[in-house]
């Protein structure tokens, strides 16, 4: 699956999920390998998206601590998928609360310029992920949070309300003002070049 690829999950898919998870429960090494290995690429983008791709690996680690430490109290009431995004959301507000509580202070003169050289070259659809990356930071965090759910990572729109604890017409208000916002942004750009 390249980079600019949205992936669409089924119900089956979700099962599937579920089933590794309750098996990686009793913390076998195969079991859980396969879980993890099932998961991972799903929830490194899920953070990407949420926050940016260099935090991304970090936080994903961190999800997947918090994951193992969890595994054996998952009883499957909800689908893994949605269990594991939870936690992943946490993640990424946790990081958020403690990125303000110690500011960071860069050394270099010219970080945007370094963080440029640092970002992959060539591979397929990364232009388009890059443009949808700058115009999905412009949309505010719970509006960008519920798109991402239910319009990337392929969540129905029940279980994102579920992960996000609001109703389903929130989530589909969200969604639609998100995708106003980004139709009006790609006008805007399309105009202005």
């Amino acid at each position: 699956m390249s980079a600019g690829t949205i992936s669409h999950r089924t119900a089956e898919d979700d099962e599937r999920l579920t089933v590794l998870a309750l098996a990686a429960r009793e913390g076998a090494p195969a079991e859980v390998e396969a879980f993890i290995r099932a998961v991972y690429a799903d929830v490194r983008r899920f953070l990407a998206y949420l926050t940016d791709t260099q935090s991304a690996e970090d936080l994903t680690q961190e999800t997947f601590v918090r994951v193992l430490g969890s595994l054996p109290r998952f009883a499957g009431r909800s689908s893994a998928r949605t269990w594991l995004l939870s936690i992943a959301r946490r993640v990424v507000v946790d990081g958020f609360r403690s990125a303000s509580a110690r500011p960071a202070i860069a050394d270099l003169s010219d970080w945007q310029s370094a963080a440029e050289r640092c970002q992959p070259r060539g591979l397929p659809g990364a232009e388009d992920g890059v443009a949808l990356t700058g115009l999905l930071a412009e949309v505010p965090r719970e509006r960008r949070e519920a798109f991402v759910l239910t319009q990337l990572m392929g969540l129905p729109y029940a279980e994102a309300a579920t992960l996000l604890g609001c109703p389903v017409g929130t989530v589909r208000s969200r969604v639609a003002r998100a995708r106003g916002q980004l139709v009006v942004s790609l006008y805007e750009a399309d105009r202005a070049a």
